[in-house]
This record gives structure tokens, sequence and C-alpha cells, in this order.
């Protein structure tokens, strides 16, 4: 077994560093901690309990694929107990950022002896394109290992400390937040800036994801459901999310179009998305976490950026 480990973003990147033949033995974080609840104790048995209770009821994730792909994998990276150097891959998006923080947290606990790196796409040249990993040439890819963040105790705690108040009840805590240049994680402030954004607001109930998704309806044409799913896609900023995402966010959503072939919105659509009338009693739901935050036990005051809790 080398004495050096990669942990990687997700399974496409996986296959990609192999093809870049680095030393090193590869595990593949496959979770999305950005959506559902969870706990501060990665790993846990509580933990993939919640995490697979909520995958189950909102992706349809079946038991025996949970633990065919996330569990046997994470019982792979538990028996990697030798390695003194641990490459972790990420991306600027908060999906990435926010797994990032748990996958830190947990070889705080279980690996305290490794020395930790970071790889983290985004920024690249002086472009203000944003770059995933898979986007990068080799050529980048070997430069980006070969400058990669070696983290320090404090940025590993901090890292910690992040995580912990990302699965507290109150997102009030990462509100107040000030010091994210003060750690070796670029793109960690503007990932939870975008966690933020994702509670209902206060003009219409909507949050900003979803006020984007009505907002590219409304001022684009677009002829069928796959084809807006695509400029979604392309559109979303940082947040990192896939195609299940927003088929899952369309669903919500689904009562303020007329159709989806080609995608118009309804009267009522129109209305809420210019702050005419909210959304929030028929949106709402009590049992949807952001972290360890009930979504809508908060709202999101997009004149002053801040969080009021109700």
């Amino acid at each position: 077994m080398s004495s050096l480990l990669h942990i990687t973003n997700g399974d496409s990147f996986t296959e990609r560093l192999q093809q870049l033949n680095l030393k090193g033995d590869i595990i593949t974080w496959r979770e999305m901690l950005c959506e559902g609840k969870t706990l501060t104790t990665v790993g846990s048995e509580s933990f993939w309990k919640t995490r697979f209770e909520f995958l189950n009821k909102n992706y349809k994730v079946s038991k025996s694929w949970f633990i065919e792909k996330t569990l046997k994998e994470y019982r792979s990276l538990c028996n990697h107990k030798q390695q003194d150097q641990i490459v972790l891959w990420f991306e600027y998006d908060l999906f990435c950022q926010v797994n990032m923080l748990a996958v830190i947290s947990w070889l705080l606990s279980n690996r305290k002896y490794a020395e930790i790196s970071l790889v983290c796409s985004g920024r690249e040249g002086a472009s203000n394109k944003m770059y995933g990993l898979n986007e990068l040439s080799d050529e980048q890819l070997r430069e980006l290992y070969a400058q990669r963040t070696v983290l320090n105790q404090d940025d590993k705690e901090y890292a910690d400390y992040v995580w912990q108040l990302y699965c507290s009840n109150n997102p009030m805590r990462l509100e107040n937040l000030m010091d994210f240049e003060d750690y070796q994680f670029d793109y960690l402030g503007d990932a939870i800036k975008t966690h933020l954004k994702r509670f209902p607001s206060i003009a219409n109930g909507l949050n900003e994801m979803e006020n984007n998704i009505l907002g590219q309806a409304a001022h684009k044409k677009h002829v069928s459901k796959s084809k807006f799913l695509g400029s979604l896609l392309q559109n979303q900023g940082n947040l990192g999310f896939g195609d299940s995402q927003y088929e899952r966010a369309l669903n919500r959503l689904k009562p303020l179009f007329t159709g989806f072939d080609p995608v118009r919105l309804s009267r009522k659509g129109k209305e809420i998305l210019e702050g005419k009338t909210s959304y929030y009693s028929c949106i709402q739901d009590n049992d949807v976490y952001l972290g360890g935050a009930l979504k809508y036990n908060f709202l999101y005051n997009t004149d002053s950026n801040r969080i009021l809790k109700l």
C-alpha cells in the first residue's frame, strides 16, 4: 500500500486522476452533504443512517446501492490507515466545499498525524471563469498538484469548526464568520454565502436557486425541459449541482409552470418572480434540512444579506 492517498470529489474525476498516473491509492468521496440533514459525527452509524434516509426518500437510492457505492468506499477509506500523506481533490463550488469540510473533519479525528494537502480548482489565470477539475488539462492538473496547499493544524481545526456550524440548527452562526481569509481555503467564504442564500427569501418565499429557475424561464425561451435543465446547469453560479438536484427543484416549483415543452411560467409564477405575492406557505415543508437547520425556520433578507429566524 502506498504511503500516499488521494481522496477525490467524485467518480468522473477519479477516472481522470487514474489516467494521470500519480503515485498513491485513490478513494472517491461519494456523498452530497450540501443537501439533506447532516450530523457533525462524520462516519458514525447515526450519520450514515441519517444520510441514507434522506437519499432514499428524496432520490430513491436503494439500500444495496448505498452500501455498494457509498459505504464500501467509506470502509475502504477506514482501511487505509498507513498513509502519512493525504491529498484532497475538490472544487470551488458549494457541493464540493461542504463535502471537503466533512472529509477534513473526519481526518482530523481519525488521521491525526497525516499530512493533509488540498488541490482545489477554481480561478485559472486572469479569466473570471471558474473551472471544475475535469475542465482542466492534464498539464494544469499536474501543476495544481505540484502547488497543492499543505493544511496546517489551524486550517484543519477551522474546517472542522465550520463543519460543526454547518451542522448546527442555527445558520446565523455561519453568517457571523468573517475570518475566512486567515485560513488556506480560497473558495470557502463564497460557498458559505451561497449556502445562506438557499434559505427562503423574505420577498417571495423562494431561495436564490428557485428564483433563478423562474427568472431563466421568464427571460429565455426554452423549447423543452431538457434544454431548460441544460441552461440551468450552465448558469447556476457556484452551487455545483447536477441534473437530479435541478429535477427535484423543478418538481417543487411545478405548480408555477403551465408546461415544460415548451417551458412557460404560469401567471402565478410571474407574480411570485416579481415579488407581488409569496409562495412561502405553498412550498413550506417542515422536514427539509440544509445542514443541521430546518430550511423553513429561517428567512433570507436580500436587502441586508442577513438571515432571520422565524
